[in-house]
């Protein structure tokens, strides 16, 4: 590993530190702290049909093009359109994900005093701690994170991850998207290649025997433009809405989850959707899983692509990479409301 003191990237946030919670959740407690109980999700309704299943799309038909491409094309289209959700099949990257996946179970598994070396700083979001906490009386999440910038390599503070995880895959999905969108090749990907930010989020999840009560991660909608998701072991907990609805997503083996993130929102005018999602805890035992999410260079413009706006009319207001990760990093998670608020109104 890296020494934990090098040079820090552009800070774009901070999250105040609270209580470890692997260590809160090894006690044995009768209540939960109170900062946990969260009573306004315990009414939310839960569907069980377990015919609804999000997509899967394989993607090597896509990237060789055999036999099936048009209607995988087609299927990924309707995935991004209808769901914002999808699994990712035939990928290829079997062999760095569970390199990722070996190490983020051995990162939760060391001492809390070897982890803490890891810990964020007071004005950082990256290292080990928790994202989006603001207040002392703030409601927390049942989960301990590690979030750190993989990409550009030169400002990634440890180093012991591929040098490019996952990001061909998330390239070959950009270019994918373009097809379907209907734009010039490169006038989306070129924006998540070359100098584009990825940053990776390790996530524990203790089991709690209050489940019901907690939640692991607060429902909203990714800021980025893709999020790729691997779960680390095999305990089921992240939920996306659907219809009003939470629909549990059951990992398919080996695969990649996928979802579409604000940015790629705002970049199609909205005619792919970012999808509210949450994770949800186990009673007993632990879930561990790793997410990247894919962004521009913090200079980029973001809004509408050209191409996309019919009529002159885009759907959203242009800022700044920078400007909208500081507007979401630095407000707690609640649902879509920062992109709703981004919306022109005619």
């Amino acid at each position: 590993m890296a020494t934990p003191k090098a040079a820090a990237t552009s800070n774009l946030g901070s999250s105040l530190a609270v209580e470890n919670v692997q260590l809160l959740a090894s006690e044995d407690f009768k209540d939960i702290p109170p900062r946990y109980v969260r009573p306004e999700f315990e009414s939310e309704e839960i569907l069980d049909d377990h015919s609804i299943k999000i997509p899967v799309i394989d993607m090597d038909k896509l990237v060789t093009g055999q036999l099936g491409y048009d209607e995988e094309l087609q299927k990924l289209h309707l995935a991004c359109k209808d769901w914002g959700f999808f699994q990712l099949i035939n990928h290829g990257g079997i062999e760095i994900i569970e390199k990722m996946k070996a190490v983020t179970e051995q990162f939760f598994s060391l001492p809390l005093e070897e982890k803490m070396e890891w810990a964020q700083p007071p004005d950082d979001i990256e290292g080990y701690g928790h994202l989006f906490v603001f207040s002392e009386d703030q409601k927390l999440d049942w989960a301990d994170v590690f979030f750190l910038y993989l990409l550009p390599v030169s400002l990634r503070k440890m180093r012991l991850w591929p040098e490019k995880p996952i990001h061909r895959i998330s390239m070959s999905l950009f270019r994918l998207i373009e097809i379907n969108l209907g734009v010039e090749p490169g006038n989306l990907s070129r924006l998540f290649d070359q100098d584009c930010k990825q940053g990776i989020r390790l996530n524990y999840y203790p089991p709690c025997k209050h489940a019901d009560k907690v939640i692991g991660l607060t429902p909203h909608s990714d800021a980025v433009g893709l999020t790729l998701l691997v779960q680390v072991n095999d305990i089921q907990g992240l939920q996306m809405k659907k219809n009003g609805k939470w629909l549990p997503i059951i990992p398919a083996p080996g695969a990649i989850i996928v979802n579409i993130g604000d940015m790629l929102e705002i970049m199609s005018n909205g005619e792919y959707s970012s999808i509210e999602h949450r994770a949800v805890v186990n009673y007993q035992t632990e879930r561990i899983s790793l997410a990247t999410f894919q962004m521009p260079d913090l200079a980029t413009m973001l809004g509408p692509l050209p191409e996309l706006v019919d009529n002159n009319q885009p759907k959203f207001v242009k800022m700044s990479i920078e400007e909208f990760l500081r507007l979401n990093l630095r407000n707690r998670l609640d649902g879509k409301r920062l992109l709703n608020e981004m919306k022109l109104k005619y």
